[in-house]
């Protein structure tokens, strides 16, 4: 089969099932437990046949880092994707086994690294079982380096002194994607010790409301959900609990056609432990 470019943000299980013999087609299963999810929530033992498991939280995050979940390096970045044999040429399809949870965060993290050949599967595992589609139970293939480099570009990650700015200045239209409870401070922060609260002048949209029956909603009930914050001609920022939600955001906002986006790496996690009130 021939090689296929990716120019959607999302693809369906049918389309990804039509196109499982591309020849440079890559699978990813970037599954994390939720933060504050509880011993029920454990990753699923089943996999997309061929999936790689892309290692959201080790592999691809600089764990020396005082916060979880940071963004990583070019090099780091690298030398995972060309450890997993991805190439240059690479259409990468990624997947969670929560719908669309933390694979919009590793969708991002490509983008942002100069690979657009790269979408996440719309319903991630639950809706290619749902389908019928065949599954595998989770293994490592042995596999060839891949050729892969990695090529950050800043526009896509924010970090505490840009947000700070954007927040005193209202030059972006900044973003929370945590539940209401938690962006009005009427319920705890997952995390122990973290503080409630609100980076000032933002604005919230739980990425739950995004999503129905584990997928996106239809593209116009998407932008109704952005039009009421915000209009294309703005730049945002993305922020939620420690970076993984905020790309849910991002990912519908791409969708939508937004252009001028960016998430806060940090997010509430690193503002609300910097930022006493």
């Amino acid at each position: 089969m021939a090689t296929i470019i990716i120019s959607e943000p999302i693809v369906s299980v049918e389309w990804l099932h039509s196109n499982l013999n591309a020849e440079n087609l890559i699978i990813l299963d970037a599954s994390i437990k939720k933060v504050g999810g509880g011993d029920n929530d454990s990753k699923s033992e089943l996999q997309i046949p061929k999936s790689r498991f892309f290692d959201l939280k080790e592999t691809f995050s600089d764990v020396s880092a005082t916060f979880p979940t940071t963004f990583p390096s070019e090099k780091q970045f690298t030398i995972g994707a060309q450890n997993l044999g991805i190439n240059s040429d690479s259409a990468i399809v990624i997947y969670d086994d929560k719908g669309i949870y933390s694979s919009a965060r590793a969708w991002w993290i490509f983008k942002a690294m100069g690979h657009n050949n790269v979408a996440v599967l719309n319903g991630g595992l639950p809706k290619w079982m749902d389908a019928g589609f065949g599954s595998e139970f989770k293994r490592e293939y042995k596999l060839p380096l891949g050729n892969f480099n990695a090529y950050y570009n800043p526009e896509y990650i924010k970090f505490f002194d840009d947000v700070k700015q954007a927040s005193l200045t209202k030059s972006h239209v900044i973003i929370d994607a945590r539940s209401e409870a938690r962006f009005k401070s009427l319920e705890a922060e997952p995390r122990a010790g973290l503080r409630s609260g609100t980076i000032p002048n933002s604005v919230n949209l739980p990425f739950e409301d995004l999503l129905e029956d584990y997928q996106l909603l239809s593209k116009d009930l998407l932008e109704n959900k952005f039009k009421s914050l915000t209009s294309k001609e703005e730049a945002i920022i993305f922020s939620c609990g420690s970076g993984i939600t905020a790309c849910v955001l991002a990912l519908g906002a791409e969708v939508c056609g937004y252009k001028n986006i960016s998430i806060y790496d940090g997010s509430w996690t690193e503002w609300g432990s910097l930022v006493s009130e």
